[in-house]
């Protein structure tokens, strides 16, 4: 079996104001850096668009009515300071929505052993009913929720190396012992949540704050020592990464250090783990990264590590 990417052209369609940098360019940029001849063996698809009955397996009803009926003609309707919505949202959300239920669709079917969603915007600050730094539904929730809705999971481990907390992920799971959500971040650094005190109803939310400055040694550090274990613990069906970038050294937004290298073996890690407990099954999906190069880079890494084996 195969990796699966899954992209769209409308991803690129949903704009910002100028300055902004969950820009368009970052989807052209993870694009240009799967094209090479070390890409030939992913199977791609263009996705469909999701439905807004799908994102209210992980989000207050009312909360997604009112949020899709925002579709300005022009310029740009302000949520928050950070976040946007502008004519294309609409498309590029749903269709972020469309390739999380394609990419577990594919990993249960054993068309793939694992599925790359090369989705924007990003979607792990989005809360219940809450959008909010540049995010407007939680697509590694969802993927969550649809593995064991759909295809009969009973436990399912979100992993989260974004630089930024991800506060939405662990709204939505903070009380269901089902999902685990695994967390390194930097601190202090937006959106202010994350603590390692920070466990859930059922502890299994799992925060591991790394500090400014901190390199891939304090990362593999936390993997070793922390996560892992605890997915091993979890015996997840489904391993979902919410897989930011912007904790590369050369990111504007973070103050980590992480390489490209990084990532990589962290996949690696991870899919030694859902070898033994899932499968192979791993959903990753697009988060942050906002320097271009070290975005195409670290996700050129990333898809690399998960085309082996």
């Amino acid at each position: 079996m195969t990796t699966l990417l899954l992209c769209h052209d409308a991803f690129a369609d949903h704009e910002v104001p100028e300055g902004h940098p969950e820009r368009p360019a970052r989807y052209r940029a993870v694009c240009d850096a799967l094209a090479g001849t070390a890409f030939d063996r992913l199977k791609r698809e263009q996705v469909q668009q999701g439905s807004t009955e799908a994102a209210k397996l992980v989000h207050a009803s009312a909360y997604i009515d009112e949020i899709f009926d925002i579709s300005p003609g022009e310029g740009f309707v302000g949520i928050d300071s950070d976040t946007f919505v502008s004519a294309g949202t609409r498309e590029a959300v749903l269709r972020a929505m469309g390739g999380v239920t394609r990419a577990v669709e594919a990993v249960f079917a054993g068309e793939a052993r694992n599925a790359f969603v090369v989705s924007r915007p990003p979607g792990h600050h989005a809360e219940h009913a809450k959008a909010m730094g540049f995010c407007f539904v939680n697509t590694a929730a969802l993927a969550a929720r649809l593995a064991q809705r759909s295809y009969g999971a009973e436990r399912v481990a979100i992993i989260d190396w974004d630089v930024h907390h991800g506060n939405g992920t662990q709204d939505i799971f903070w009380s269901d012992a089902s999902v685990l959500y695994a967390s390194t971040h930097q601190m202090p650094l937006y959106p202010g949540s994350g603590e390692a005190s920070e466990t859930g109803e059922h502890g299994t939310i799992l925060n591991v704050p790394l500090a400014e400055g901190d390199d891939g040694l304090a990362f593999m550090n936390a993997f070793k020592g922390v996560i892992l274990p605890a997915v091993v613990a979890h015996k997840p069906d489904l391993i979902v990464i919410s897989a930011g970038f912007d904790a590369h050294h050369r990111d504007p937004l973070g103050g980590l250090r992480l390489t490209e290298a990084d990532f990589g073996w962290a996949t690696r890690k991870l899919m030694d783990l859902a070898d033994t407990h899932c499968g192979g099954r791993i959903v990753s999906l697009l988060e942050g990264g906002y320097d271009l190069k070290g975005l195409g880079d670290s996700t050129a890494a990333h898809v690399a590590a998960l085309m082996e084996g």
